[in-house]
């Protein structure tokens, strides 16, 4: 049974110190230009995450990459109120993020540890878990850093050496950006923005991470990026966002992902709410109002 919390409380403390059928792409040759990704969730297709478990089954979106082919990727999973899968394996180890709903992932013999909208887990490859959900809407975020995404019968369980995290929202260690330093610009104190730390090296030219990025209500921030790879998706909230190529504001709802392949800046509002974004890049960023 997966009781890591604690666990992965202390690996997060310790770096505190840190488809798309439709979507508007600018895309240009010049290697001085920076190419800019924005997908609508309201705008993506969807098909089924394994054709083996019928119309029942999760569906499945591809955000950035495709699950299917090799490489890293991100998708979008829709899971039916109800729903649990045999006892499974898969052949590469994945990051999740829960959007919406109550999801459990965890070994088949375990009681059911529902993970609510903004939790965050990692599943080791070639170990036997089952995932189920429960809820009304039930979305989460999936990625893998090399495809393909394939589903394994657990007679093929391997150990890799990995080990399991689940992290519960009331576990994670939210973070000033004004005492970052690779993080803070100008005026971020004025921001009132926090950082909660998920994964691998933030920060750090060249080295992947992952964090969640909390901007307070009525603030508008500038995310300026120095890394050639920058993906950030939204799990609360529905900011209004614009870049250099495009001014023109839209609003992104829940599941909505930007990116960016060079050092640029992206800009966000929220309005009564606040924003919570899911960051992954190879580099740092910076915020500024």
């Amino acid at each position: 049974m997966k009781k890591h919390l604690i666990f992965g409380l202390l690996i997060l403390t310790t770096y505190a110190g840190i488809s798309q059928e439709k979507h508007n792409s600018i895309k240009n040759q010049s290697k001085e230009t920076p190419e800019y990704t924005v997908v609508s969730a309201s705008d993506i297709k969807w098909g089924a995450l394994n054709p083996a478990r019928g119309k029942m089954g999760p569906r499945a979106a591809n955000l950035w990459g495709d699950r299917t082919q090799t490489g890293p990727s991100g998708i979008l999973v829709k899971f039916n109120d109800g729903f649990s899968s045999p006892p499974h394996i898969h052949n590469v180890t994945y990051k999740a993020i829960v959007l919406s709903g109550n999801i459990h992932n965890d070994d088949p013999k375990a009681e059911n540890m529902w993970m609510p909208a903004n939790s965050f887990w990692i599943q080791p490859k070639g170990e036997i878990h089952i995932t189920a959900a429960m809820g009304d809407s039930n979305l989460a975020l999936v990625e893998i850093e090399e495809g393909p995404y394939l589903v394994k019968p657990e007679s093929e369980k391997f150990d890799a050496g990995e080990r399991p995290i689940n992290v519960d929202p009331s576990n994670l260690v939210w973070v000033s950006t004004a005492t970052i330093n690779w993080l803070n610009h100008t005026s971020t104190a004025d921001l009132n923005a926090y950082v909660a730390y998920l994964w691998g090296k933030p920060g750090v030219e060249g080295e992947l991470g992952g964090i969640f990025l909390r901007l307070s209500p009525n603030t508008t921030s500038n995310i300026v990026v120095n890394a050639s790879d920058f993906k950030a998706v939204v799990v609360k909230g529905e900011p209004t966002y614009s870049n250099p190529a495009n001014t023109n504001s839209q609003t992104l709802s829940l599941g909505s992902y930007v990116g960016s392949n060079q050092n640029t800046t992206h800009t966000l509002s929220t309005q009564t709410e606040d924003v919570v974004l899911y960051i992954r890049a190879n580099g740092s960023f910076q915020l500024s109002n």
